[in-house]
């Protein structure tokens, strides 16, 4: 029998093997293999649980070496695999037999009493244990549901010490649960559209509460049926982003794929639910102004997941976008084109997943009123040019879709006269016909299309690519403003299930990329 834990490092992280010698001499505990300071008092906490618990904690010298020896460990969740390597080697020292003869991955905090603690971490160290070829585990009845997440691995979800040291000699404690349909893996209330699962529509999420601002509608729903990034300019109080927030109702649900990716960023940064220990609904990550790189990129002595991590196969959402640093938003332009952040500290580098969807909700000047028909925008030019120089332009020419959202406040026409665009419903139908269609053509999202997957999928005719050359010269768009529209212009089309990409649905797609030339003609 070996036991098993885990030190987390970035996305991938270490098994650690954990060994325990008994030995003559003057008792006391030793622990070798560079642990941190909360690993050392493991000696006290295990000597007590285990004496707690019913059992006779050994009179010998314990040796404990956590290997391997250069790998820093820290955190309590090696107080089980300590404590269950203690009572292993005692009894085997008496004589006793019949523990399983297989490797085994602990993990898990004790309380004096005997009892057991959730840890963190539990779906990333499980997921490391079965690449290992370690396919059993004990960890905490709470983090239970987190390790079963992982096909085919049999797991001991323990309450006490006691428990936990039963399940080491009884096999028959462990269980296995492989994946079924996605049918069984989605959260309660969850409804499919067109073979397409969604979230449950909670309160605050209805799109039929917005009234009038139906190009913004529109974009969101090509930005969710495709991925695509997506920029709303408009001034305070417009409803910009109020209708944002609302993007998670026609958000599909993760596919089991992405799920895992998911699970494992959110397990090591400690925020899975035991309600969701599977995370099905896509991330929406709405981080403060105030955040800094670190914050947005991830770091710290063990590289923890920051918002871009936390945000990977879902949407990060930045309110006021101008007043976030404009070192935080020049440092995004990397992982919107490769999907990754790569995370140094200490001459050991980590790669964490970031393929995020970029939302931005952002006022036309410092003041708001630029552009708009009633009120005088008390900004200089020169304020204006330094507000919107923080984005760069090679930041805007990675946003797909900008929107400009018009005060309807401003219109002499009754707002409560004018209806919502239609309800998240009826978006969602167009949702899941481009999803559904993108699954089966390339099995990702049309925004992350590649130069010859636009080849293949992105074809013109005579008449559509004449809307595309004329948008070229009038617009001077760059060749990734380019592959945009084509990108765009195929969720449009995959929304109304068209196999082909026709004028109108270029016309539309070039409309959405140009940042309202009218309005800002210098952006």
């Amino acid at each position: 029998m070996q036991i098993f834990s885990f030190s987390p490092f970035g996305y991938e992280g270490a098994l650690v093997s954990v060994e325990v010698d008994l030995r003559r001499g003057i008792p006391a505990v030793d622990i070798v293999g560079l642990a941190d300071g909360a690993v050392k008092e493991s000696r006290e906490r295990m000597q007590v649980a285990i004496r707690n618990s019913g059992f006779d904690f050994p009179s010998d010298r314990v040796l404990i070496s956590l290997s391997p020896a250069d790998l820093r460990k820290e955190g309590a969740g090696f107080d089980l695999p300590i404590a269950l390597g203690v009572l292993a080697a005692d009894a085997l020292e008496g004589g006793e037999e019949g523990f399983i003869n297989e490797p085994v991955l602990v993990m898990g905090e004790l309380e004096l009493s005997g009892r057991l603690r959730a840890v963190k971490g539990v779906h990333a160290a499980v997921s490391t244990a079965v690449a290992g070829g370690i396919m059993r585990c004990i960890v905490p009845v709470q983090n239970a549901d987190e390790a079963r997440e992982v096909s085919g691995v049999m797991v001991y979800g323990a309450d006490t010490l006691e428990h936990a040291f039963m399940a080491l000699k009884d096999r028959t404690f462990f269980e296995a649960r492989q994946f079924g349909s996605d049918s069984s893996f989605i959260p309660a209330g969850s409804t499919a559209v067109n073979g397409i699962y969604f979230s449950e529509v909670s309160p605050g999420y209805e799109f039929a509460e917005l009234k009038g601002q139906m190009k913004l509608i529109r974009a969101l729903q090509i930005s969710a049926a495709g991925g695509h990034n997506l920029i709303a300019l408009g001034a305070p109080g417009c409803g910009k982003t109020m209708a944002i927030q609302k993007f998670p109702a026609i958000n599909p649900l993760l596919t089991l794929e992405e799920a895992q990716s998911v699970t494992r960023i959110w397990s090591l940064a400690g925020l899975i639910k035991p309600s969701e220990p599977l995370v099905r609904i896509p991330p929406f990550r709405m981080p403060h102004q105030t955040a800094s790189i670190e914050g947005i990129c991830g770091g710290g002595p063990n590289c923890r997941p920051g918002e871009i991590s936390l945000a990977h196969n879902g949407v990060l959402f930045l309110d006021e976008a101008a007043e976030f640093k404009s070192s935080v938003l020049q440092m995004l332009r990397v992982p919107l084109e490769s999907g990754s952040v790569t995370l140094s500290r200490a001459g050991r580098s980590t790669v964490y997943p970031a393929d995020f969807q970029l939302l931005m909700a952002v006022n036309p000047c410092p003041c708001g009123n630029y552009g708009s028909k009633t009120k005088i925008c008390l900004c200089s030019a020169k304020s204006v040019e330094l507000y919107w120089k923080k984005f760069s332009a090679p930041l805007l020419d990675r946003v797909d879709l900008r929107v400009f959202v018009e005060n309807k406040s401003e219109d002499s026409e009754n707002i409560e006269e004018r209806p919502g665009l239609t309800t998240t419903d009826e978006i969602r139908i167009g949702v899941a016909k481009a999803v559904k269609i993108q699954r089966k053509r390339q099995g990702g999202k049309n925004a992350n299309l590649t130069p010859s997957e636009i080849a293949d999928f992105c074809k013109t005719d005579g008449e559509t690519r004449k809307v595309l050359d004329n948008a070229i010269v009038r617009h001077g768009f760059s060749p990734r403003a380019v592959a945009s529209c084509l990108k765009v212009a195929r969720t449009i089309a995959d929304i109304d299930e068209s196999k082909k990409i026709l004028p109108e649905h270029m016309a539309e797609a070039v409309d959405y990329r140009k940042l309202c030339t009218d309005i800002l003609p210098e952006i």
